[in-house]
């Protein structure tokens, strides 16, 4: 399936799975970093849509009850505590490779690239341990988001955990930090170049990245000012998968197709945005914005955090 305009998330893998493989028993999971979360009638979406393709609006209300979520996405020590104890092998081991970012491989290297989206390349061997492929290493980035993630994974961690996946209302209401009219989990204040809110893309989208704020790939979890509710890096750093299937609340034409499309891939929700997004190009750091890919997509910039049950 093509890839939103004006995107720079990843293509889908190619075919729509259910679940990997049986998912482990409960028992694991350290949970020492939740927030609660207040319920209540809140706002989700939005009235003034940037990608209006991606359903980002209009504005409903919806009631949630009160309910749990992981300050922090989970991180790669955190993920390689599951493999661990469970010997659970992702989609990306299943499939035997992954996407990753361009300018993360070496000069010269040979890997093919989806139509439309040049700057990802299909890389051998790529997946949560080897973020880059084969000799690379996430022993420097322990307390980084664990990466190349597909839904499929993170719900079989959450079976393990003790959590769940968030539904895409609870998460926009845990990103808002308390006030429902924010744009960000901040508040309505835009990043940019010279002020670095979030782990986002400075630059030039896809040819250059100025690195202001510090990061060229995942920023370690807990970087940046959490917002009112404790939650860090809700937007940017990386896309988090929430539960719900991926659905546009319109009656259009246009709709109905992207609808179909995304029943037939099996297509979940996904949020926050990623380290490759920019106000010129991928404008989806906003907490409204939205994206939807199959179950066993993965790729360098997607993650996952927890919610639970109150």
């Amino acid at each position: 399936m093509e890839a939103p305009t004006k995107s720079c998330c990843v293509p889908a893998m190619g075919r729509a799975a259910g679940p990997a493989a049986d998912l482990p028993a409960a028992g694991g999971g350290d949970q020492s970093l939740v927030v609660a979360i207040p319920g209540g009638t809140v706002t989700i979406g939005t009235d003034t849509p940037v990608f209006r393709e991606d359903g980002e609006g209009p504005a409903r209300r919806v009631t949630l009850r009160p309910f749990r979520i992981d300050a922090h996405a989970v991180s790669n020590r955190r993920f390689a505590a599951f493999i661990a104890a469970t010997g659970y092998r992702t989609e990306a081991e299943r499939y035997g490779w992954s996407y990753v970012f361009h300018s993360f491989l070496p000069p010269g290297t040979q890997a093919p690239s989806p139509e439309g989206t040049p700057w990802w390349r299909q890389v051998q061997g790529a997946y949560w341990a080897a973020p880059e492929g084969p000799g690379s290493s996430i022993a420097d980035r322990l307390d980084h988001p664990a990466t190349h993630i597909a839904w499929n994974d993170a719900a079989a961690f959450a079976a393990w955990a003790g959590g769940r996946l968030p539904g895409e209302a609870e998460w926009e209401h845990a990103a808002k930090g308390g006030d429902d009219a924010a744009r960000f989990p901040w508040g309505a204040a835009e990043p940019d170049d010279g002020n670095a809110l979030c782990n986002i893309w400075q630059g030039r989208f896809p040819a250059q990245n100025t690195l202001s704020d510090g990061f060229l790939g995942t920023a370690p979890v807990d970087a940046f000012r959490p917002n009112g509710f404790g939650l860090f890096n809700a937007c940017g750093n990386v896309w988090e998968w929430c539960a719900d299937p991926f659905r546009i609340r319109s009656l259009s034409a246009a709709a109905k197709q992207r609808n179909q499309a995304a029943a037939a891939e099996r297509e979940r929700v996904m949020k926050g945005g990623s380290y490759l997004c920019h106000l010129s190009y991928c404008y989806r750091y906003r907490i409204a914005a939205r994206s939807g890919r199959s179950p066993d997509t993965s790729a360098g910039h997607t993650g996952f955090r927890l919610a639970y049950d109150r």
